[in-house]
């Protein structure tokens, strides 16, 4: 049997048991699964699974073809150590199924190839097995797959985790809060149709049993300038196309909105309301579903509509310039319906729209706005009422995931699972303040990725007593210091700008940076650029060498989007909002607060550097995710692109890190268990240490000192082109032992069939003996007490009926039946019947009268209409000659026909003279003239009611029945006979005399047709018949030798005819 492989989706290597049979996992000498390198054999095909085990691992040419190769055959999923790189095939390829899940559950990290549930459970085991907090860190540009990632890892726990005491409540609620904030927080771009707008870490609590008991989610940085502004080709945030395609029509009356979503200025801009990817109306009712389950009441969610449709009304707020070219509300419906939804004053909200309140020398003045500021102070509100409301909506959904158990003993003995999806490097065509934000997290992440890559590299170094060789990599902390550094990084220069008295602009910003970054290596702009840089810098821009690569920023907006102003006298009207949700987003202890609020970059700063915090006090798992193209389809590998996100997110840097020391690191057992077949001394069982055995196997390889080193607990192997030897003469050792095993299993199998086969026929042979042996005692027995019952009861057989003679007597009777059952006759004639035995006399007569009742009722039933009437015709034949005419005995065994003319002989005059009266028999006759008895041919028709003599096309004579007197024949063999009519019809010239060849048939038939059987008259001597009126002929008929028909001398007409029997 041939040992057959084949590769599925996840890139595990499997063993085709039969070609028509279901494919099974390949299973080691262990039992175990097939480890990783199993695949390596197939690396030409679908490249490694591990980049550390690159040959060229410095090449970021090398690296991408890799990707190329296992994305071509749908392995979207590789290592780089314990980092996952994910590529997304923008199709389902059916790997997170259950079973997939059972697959990955409680295995060890390298036996199954890689997979986003290798890592989830990996870290699920260190988290319960160590009692550490774990987190698992989603990086990536928008499209790349973060998002999917994250809901895959809660399906993943969600599944597999045990159920906690109090049922599944918390698990459903952390399931059902992406849905919600997917439609807050996610909005279609020009890169993804589901992309996140915010950083989002979300804390998982697990208790002692491993179950998850309670969750926390922190966001960061909403892009709420989307509120107001889309670029074309995007949209808005998810909620507000579902509320619209999807809202109840009374809730939509209730909040004064319409269906289509162009009547709404903050929807229009992006000039892209319908997707076709996206199906609003199904997830507006995923979203309703999962507000109830994450404890909503419903008065909460009419209140969370009404600021929705409040935000949509507020972009539909319109001013006119009056007179003194101060703004005016002009949209007083839009105004009702926002002083209803928001449930403040009419009045106070028109002020807080086109005023600003001032305070000087400690008096409050109320100073008009322009068409400009009133259309920014719309747009401020908008935001600030959405982004708090999501800040409030995150804040409701862990009230609702926080563990009701906290009182409980157990409490203290909980674990946390972090998982963080934020946004990855972004480099677009134009970079503001929000692409800022992102990149200066993104290098604190990198920052921290390499600090702990490295900090794990070298205590698996130290614990396994292996010399740590320091490695080279690039320090992104200078440009972290850039852009964070007290009084001199770029964030506390915006701030100082932002909070500086007099006219501060963008660029009077961007200038002080100049002033004071101007000699740091990885800034740039237009002023400190050379002559070649200017080019491509505007005035208005400045350049951050990040770890990523150059990215060029527009200061435009800056100062507006960081000190994120909301006038005064607007806060102050939504601290009176009747709205409970509103009430509580914005608190009346700002309008007390004398002290500026911080500004966004500050606020960012500081939650990032509380995010660093909590990712440093936990065990990161990385995940790297990858777009393959930005068209969003399958198979598509935009090389380009992806060089550019490998670039982003530092891959090529942790590879060095990684491959700086050994590519390759396993326990001594499980390489042992691999490779022991490579060396006769640890083949098939090495008994000893497994470090030892190991050594030896080395050592039989050929492995030279530089290539390997030996850990206390692992083997370290430097270079991936002798593990791939090594993979290679497993292979081929695989090939020889494969064929060993099955010569050896044939022949075990087959001496096992033998001996069964063996065994099973000596026992066949001795029952089958013992039966027959038995067999053979039991019918002699029973033969000799049959011998001696019937010769007892031959002696007795005169006797009376006793015990003695019974058998006897009742063999003979059934001997008789049996022989009856053999000789009964076979038909009606058949006479013969076999002699009963004086006992059964009697009962044989009456057994042979039901055999013939039986035969006859049989003939009779199967007997045909026509052959009944012939029967019944031959009966009429028989009854009238049977023995009365000479030539009757030669005429019974041939059939009476239907007719002896066919239609054809019988002329269409005829027929046409007849009319509808139908010919019951036709046959040609001789007809003898009354005078001179001179023969004519002509044709006997029979019809229901007359005897019609024809001549040619003529009807001669048509005698009807009831005009039949008789018929008269001779008893001679002769054929000749005379229709007598009655003498008083004038009609008729007298009686008939007529020859036919079938005298008997035409009689026959002409008798039964004219009810004339008992009048036929069979003469011996002569006939006499009326010639005419008044005179009669006679016809003498005489025997002779042979047939002669004369008019004799006696002018009568003389017959003779042979005797063909005596009577």
């Amino acid at each position: 049997m041939a040992l057959q492989v084949e590769l599925i989706p996840t890139g595990e290597i499997i063993r085709v048991v039969h070609p028509h049979r279901p494919c099974k996992l390949a299973l080691g000498s262990d039992g175990v699964r097939v480890t990783m390198e199993s695949a390596l054999t197939a690396r030409d095909r679908v490249g490694v699974q591990d980049f550390v085990l690159l040959e060229n691992f410095t090449s970021e040419a090398a690296f991408i073809e890799n990707l190329r190769r296992r994305f071509r055959e749908n392995l979207i999923y590789t290592y780089i150590g314990p980092v996952l790189v994910s590529v997304n095939p923008y199709r389902d390829l059916q790997i997170y199924s259950r079973q997939h899940m059972e697959r990955y559950r409680g295995v060890s990290f390298y036996e199954v190839p890689p997979h986003l549930f290798a890592v989830a459970d990996t870290v699920y085991r260190a988290l319960r097995t160590e009692r550490r907090d774990q987190a698992v860190m989603i990086s990536g540009e928008s499209g790349a797959g973060k998002t999917e990632a994250t809901k895959r890892l809660l399906q993943f726990y969600a599944e597999t985790c045990p159920a906690p005491e109090r049922g599944g409540a918390v698990r459903d609620r952390l399931l059902q809060s992406n849905p919600v904030l997917e439609a807050f927080g996610n909005a279609k771009t020009l890169r993804n149709d589901n992309s996140s707008r915010f950083g989002k870490y979300m804390d998982v609590q697990f208790d002692f049993k491993g179950a998850p008991v309670g969750g926390h989610i922190l966001s960061y940085l909403l892009e709420k300038s989307r509120v107001v502004h889309q670029n074309h080709g995007e949209r808005n945030f998810h909620i507000f196309y579902q509320l619209l395609e999807g809202g109840e029509e009374e809730t939509l009356r209730r909040l004064g909105l319409e269906r289509n979503p162009q009547s709404y200025l903050y929807l229009v801009k992006g000039q892209c309301a319908k997707v076709s990817s996206i199906n609003d109306k199904s997830d507006w009712k995923a979203v309703r579903k999962a507000l109830t389950v994450i404890d909503f009441t419903e008065d909460e969610v009419e209140d969370l509509l009404s600021i929705v449709a409040s935000v949509l009304h507020l972009g539909n707020i319109h001013f006119a310039a009056d007179e003194e070219s101060n703004a005016q509300v002009t949209t007083e419906n839009q105004l009702k319906y926002l002083t209803r939804l928001l449930g403040v004053d009419g009045s106070t909200l028109r002020k807080a729209l086109t005023h600003r309140k001032i305070t000087a020398k400690g008096e409050e003045l109320l100073s008009p706005l322009n068409l400009e500021q009133a259309a920014y102070a719309r747009d401020a509100l908008a935001k600030a009422v959405y982004s708090r409301t999501f800040t409030w909506l995150v804040g409701k959904i862990n009230r609702s995931l926080a563990s009701k158990d906290a009182e409980s003993p157990y409490w203290r003995s909980t674990t946390v699972l972090g998982l963080l999806d934020i946004y990855g490097f972004e480099v677009f065509q134009h970079n503001s303040f929000e692409q800022f934000c992102i990149n200066y997290c993104n290098e604190k992440l990198q920052q921290l990725f390499i600090e702990l890559t490295l900090k794990s590299e070298q205590e698996e170094y130290e614990a396994e007593g292996i010399a740590w060789e320091p490695v080279q990599y690039f320090n992104n902390k200078i440009i972290c210091d850039l852009v964070e550094e007290k009084f001199k990084g770029i964030i506390s220069i915006l701030d100082e700008e932002c909070l500086r008295p007099g006219e501060a602009t963008d660029l009077t910003f961007l200038e002080k940076l100049e002033d004071t970054v101007k000699h740091h290596p990885h800034f740039l702009t237009h002023k400190l650029a050379d002559q070649r840089t200017r080019k491509s810098l505007d005035r208005g821009e400045f350049r951050l060498l990040h770890y990523a690569g150059e990215v060029t920023y527009s200061v435009t907006g800056f100062l507006d989007k960081n000190n994120d102003l909301l006038f005064r006298n607007l806060k102050e009207t939504m601290c009176s909002s009747e709205n409970p949700i509103m009430n509580q987003c914005f608190d009346r202890s700002e309008l007390s607060d004398k002290k500026r609020p911080e500004t966004v970059a500050t606020q960012f700063k500081m939650s990032l550097l509380q995010l660093v915090e909590i990712l440093k006090s936990k065990e990161p798992a990385y995940i790297r995710c990858i777009k393959p193209n930005d068209a969003k389809q399958p198979g598509r590998f935009d090389e380009v692109l992806i060089r550019h996100q490998v670039k982003y997110l530092g891959l090529m840097e942790n590879l060095r890190v990684r491959r700086a020391g050994f590519a390759y690191r396993r326990k001594y057992e499980a390489f042992l268990q691999r490779y022991k077949s490579l060396c006769p001394e640890t083949w098939p069982v090495w008994a000893g240490r497994p470090q030892d055995g190991v050594a030896v196997l080395l050592r039989h390889l050929g492995y030279k000192p530089e290539e390997y080193k030996m850990g206390r607990t692992k083997i370290f192997i430097r270079f991936p082109k002798t593990l791939f030897a090594t993979e290679d003469a497993l292979e081929v050792r695989r090939q020889d032992l494969a064929t060993k095993i099955q010569a050896t299993w044939k022949g075990f199998h087959w001496r096992q069939k033998f001996l069964r086969v063996k065994t099973s026929a000596i026992c066949i042979q001795s029952w089958w003996r013992g039966t027959l042996g038995r067999r053979k005692a039991a019918k002699r027995k029973w033969a000799a007490q049959t011998i001696r019952k019937l010769i007892r009861g031959f002696i007795l057989r005169h006797a009376p009926r006793c015990p003695e003679n019974a058998f006897f007597l009742d063999h003979v009777r059934t001997s008789f039946l049996l022989n009856l059952r053999r000789q009964l006759p076979r038909n009606i004639l058949d006479t013969s019947w076999p002699t009963p035995p004086p006992a059964l006399r009697e009962a044989s007569e009456l057994l042979r009268e039901l055999c013939m009742k039986n035969m006859v009722w049989k003939y009779c039933r199967n007997i045909s209409p026509e052959w009944k009437q012939q029967l019944q015709q031959k009966a009429v034949a028989s009854e009238i000659f049977k023995g009365k005419k000479d030539n009757y005995p030669q005429s019974v065994p041939r059939l009476f026909i239907s007719t002896r003319l066919g239609a054809d002989e019988i002329s269409p005059k005829v027929l046409q003279a007849l009319g509808s009266e139908p010919i019951q028999y036709a046959v040609p006759v001789v007809k003898y003239d009354r005078k001179g008895y001179k023969p004519r041919s002509r044709q006997l028709l029979l019809t229901p009611n007359a005897v019609v003599i024809v001549e040619d096309t003529k009807v001669k004579q048509r005698i009807e029945y009831a005009n039949l007197t008789g018929i008269s024949v001779s008893s001679l063999s002769d054929s000749l006979f005379v229709l007598h009519v009655q003498r008083e019809d004038n009609k008729q010239k007298g009686d008939v005399v007529l020859q036919s060849d079938h005298v008997i048939e035409t009689l026959t038939k002409t008798a039964l047709s004219a009810d004339r059987v008992n009048n036929i008259n069979i003469n011996q001597g002569s006939i006499t018949f009326a010639g005419g009126p008044g005179r009669d002929g006679t016809i003498d008929f005489t025997p002779g030798s042979e047939l002669l028909i004369t008019k004799a001398k006696n002018g009568h007409l003389a017959v003779v005819a042979p005797r063909l029997n005596s009577r």
